[in-house]
């Protein structure tokens, strides 16, 4: 007897009824609200995922991400997951090293503050926030407690960050220079040093239902908000906003833009690197 042929599962394919199966069981078991998202992308991820196990019968994969809990923060992982490498868009990182970094700096000296919290929102498996951290350890600041958040919804994902173990595809950016003095080549894999893996901090948060966001001097959150709807990433907007201090930086990815009501909390800087000044303007509750 032969087995099932496999479906070709798409985006497309996936109807209305299985889209809103397996949204009840990520908004009931992993609180996961997909409701959220752009809702061609989250199917096309999900189809994805269907493919990958093989699925021939969609009744018995939901069964399955009832009682296996591996395969639902995998499902949930795929889903989230946005692609990451270190110093990803170098021109971007090179703002922060040379101009942001310092002037943060120099602005918490100024008002007596002995600490800088930087924030990776959206984190992924770890590349964003161990660059910052790679950044901070070559500043060589003595005076201030610079710490680096990084926050991700899925944990499966955060223990592969907080490993600090990645493969080579996701070094392409980093200096020779840099990988000789951080890295250690183990099994065609690199491990990032201990004293670096150290300097962040990984939790897991959703940036979308969680009440309370960090107060923070800089949030980096790129090639995150293109998953949401118009009017979530305006109420993410707004919560950076409330979270970072005026003259707190914000950067967002390449592609990303700001609504018109969401301006005026944001000066933009190095526009081109989406690179923005938060300004004095207080947030108003009708955005949040």
């Amino acid at each position: 007897m032969t087995e099932p042929t496999a479906k070709a599962w798409t985006g497309d394919n996936l109807s209305d009824a299985e889209f809103t199966a397996i949204a009840e069981i990520l908004r009931d078991r992993r609180q996961f609200d997909l409701g959220q998202y752009k809702d061609r992308c989250i199917r096309r991820r999900i189809a994805k995922r269907l493919r990958l196990c093989k699925v021939t019968d969609f009744a018995s994969y939901l069964q399955r991400l009832e009682i296996d809990r591996d395969e639902l923060d995998t499902l949930l992982a795929s889903i989230s997951i946005h692609v990451s490498q270190f110093f990803r868009n170098p021109d971007t990182f090179r703002i922060l090293e040379q101009k942001i970094l310092p002037d943060l700096c120099r602005q918490a000296r100024a008002a007596g503050r002995t600490e800088l919290i930087l924030w990776s929102a959206g984190c992924a498996t770890g590349e964003e926030p161990y660059s910052l951290a790679l950044l901070v350890d070559d500043l060589s600041v003595t005076d201030l407690n610079i710490r680096v958040l990084a926050t991700d919804i899925s944990e499966p994902v955060l223990e592969i960050a907080r490993s600090g173990h990645f493969d080579a595809s996701r070094m392409k950016e980093v200096p020779p220079e840099v990988l000789e003095k951080y890295f250690r080549l183990e099994n065609s894999h690199y491990q990032l040093i201990e004293r670096v893996r150290d300097k962040v901090e990984f939790m897991r948060h959703n940036i979308m239902t969680a009440s309370d966001y960090p107060a923070v001097d800089l949030v980096l959150c790129r090639n995150v908000l293109i998953y949401f709807t118009r009017a979530e990433q305006e109420r993410i907007l707004s919560r950076f906003a409330m979270a970072l201090p005026e003259r707190g930086v914000l950067v967002l990815g390449r592609s990303e833009t700001m609504a018109d009501n969401i301006r005026g909390y944001y000066h933009p800087e190095f526009p081109v690197e989406r690179v923005y000044r938060r300004t004095a303007e207080p947030v108003t509750a009708s955005v949040i």
